[in-house]
């Protein structure tokens, strides 16, 4: 928890009033618009309703933008400042990016809400609903603004949620202005956090989220009759030495004050017969780890363990890897900017530093390997009270989060940098 006690900047006050009547007069449109796109999720790379909307707003307001991107749903919106550069008072202008996720999850929603779900197995578990109103507040307002330092792009992506559509977009050049408007200098994004309070941010400088790596593992061995182990070789027996051998990358192999995450989520072999050994046994799950020679030695270390015990024990084994997200880090530079203005804009009891980063991952990641980058937690939780977690069919975004976020956002593009 920071313990900063500096008082806000006059001109930074100054700022923050004028923009909080722009940021609550938007509120009851990007509530609506918010709880219209819970009413209507869509799945990885189906987005198209949820771009329609997206185009639908920017167009509304004037902002040039660019739909069709990340495979076929990915919006890119540019908005120019509104101060020429002046070599002698005014340095050259500088393009900030902010970016919004807008993929749903297949799960059946339970929130009871009046804004529920309409699409059977398909919710915004994750809140994405709310990153997208979030970033389409934030185009109103700046739009409205008659006085803006710096170019801003509005990145609205597909799939975040295991599609890589932030590397698709970084592909299809969101960031480089081959596509739209300028080059990109420094990128933002947020995600609604459950566990903290609402009116609260936090972020951390370095690695914030964990690179996500998953597997599948099959093991063949030899089938028959379960009153005759010996003329088998029991693909389960040797499933559950690999899984247990596996937990050695962590105590054994990785330094113990690095992280590293060695989940097995799901294990399946045979028949509900119990008197017959399968030939077979699979598992699946997932690796995560904060640093890329960590990622790669996991990564070794797993196939090594997977192949050997198979081996030592009469099986083979076929493994599945698929390589994820790379873990978020936030630049430093980029970081800093963030601490000074949520703490001249919310008041520094309001911002929290994050000592140590979460092992769930994100595909924010993959702008940060082009441009400076920080990304950032926005609390959800009201006082007194709780939230459901992010991927529960009970979790809903809290709507009284929203006026931070675009204030938040407001702030990040039209602050020094």
């Amino acid at each position: 928890m920071s313990t900063a006690k500096t008082a806000p900047a006059p001109h930074a006050a100054t700022a923050s009033s004028a923009l909080r009547p722009l940021v609550e007069g938007a509120v009851p449109h990007v509530t609506a618009i918010r709880r219209d796109l819970h009413r209507h999720p869509e799945l990885m790379f189906e987005e198209r309703r949820t771009s329609a909307v997206v185009c639908r707003e920017l167009e509304a307001l004037g902002i040039e933008h660019k739909a069709g991107l990340a495979g076929g749903t990915g919006v890119l919106g540019f908005l120019p400042a509104t101060r020429a550069p002046d070599s002698a008072r005014r340095p050259p202008t500088r393009t900030v990016a902010l970016r919004a996720d807008m993929d749903a999850l297949p799960i059946e929603e339970q929130t009871g809400a009046p804004h529920a779900s309409t699409v059977r197995g398909v919710m915004h578990a994750c809140g994405h609903d709310g990153h997208t109103s979030i970033l389409l507040g934030a185009a109103r307002v700046l739009s409205q603004l008659p006085d803006r330092p710096h170019h801003v792009m509005f990145i609205f992506q597909p799939a975040e949620e295991g599609g890589a559509g932030g590397e698709k977009m970084c592909r299809d050049g969101a960031l480089a202005g081959s596509v739209l408007g300028t080059k990109v200098d420094v990128i933002y994004g947020l995600h609604g956090w459950p566990e903290l309070p609402l009116g609260h941010v936090a972020t951390r400088s370095g690695p914030l989220l964990a690179s996500t790596d998953d597997f599948i593992v099959t093991i063949r061995g030899r089938g028959g009759h379960a009153a005759y182990p010996h003329l088998c070789i029991d693909p389960v027996v040797v499933a559950a030495h690999v899984i247990t051998a596996l937990q050695t990358i962590a105590s054994r192999r990785v330094n113990p004050v690095d992280a590293v995450v060695v989940t097995v989520a799901d294990l399946r072999a045979g028949s509900h017969a119990n008197n017959i050994i399968a030939d077979s046994a699979t598992f699946n799950g997932t690796i995560r780890t904060l640093r890329d020679d960590t990622r790669a030695l996991a990564e070794q270390e797993f196939k090594k363990i997977v192949a050997g015990v198979c081996e030592s024990l009469g099986a083979r084994a076929e493994i599945e890897w698929h390589v994820g997200y790379p873990s978020t880090r936030n630049d430093e530079g980029a970081t800093e900017r963030f601490r000074r203005i949520a703490r001249e804009t919310l008041g520094p009891q309001r911002y929290q530093e994050r000592e140590h980063p979460t092992m769930g991952g994100e595909d924010f990641s993959f702008y940060g390997r082009h441009v400076p980058a920080c990304f950032f937690f926005l609390g959800l939780k009201p006082e007194g009270g709780a939230c459901p977690g992010l991927h529960t069919p009970k979790f809903d975004f809290n709507d009284a989060a929203l006026p931070t976020g675009i204030e938040m956002m407001c702030r990040l593009a039209t602050e020094s940098l």
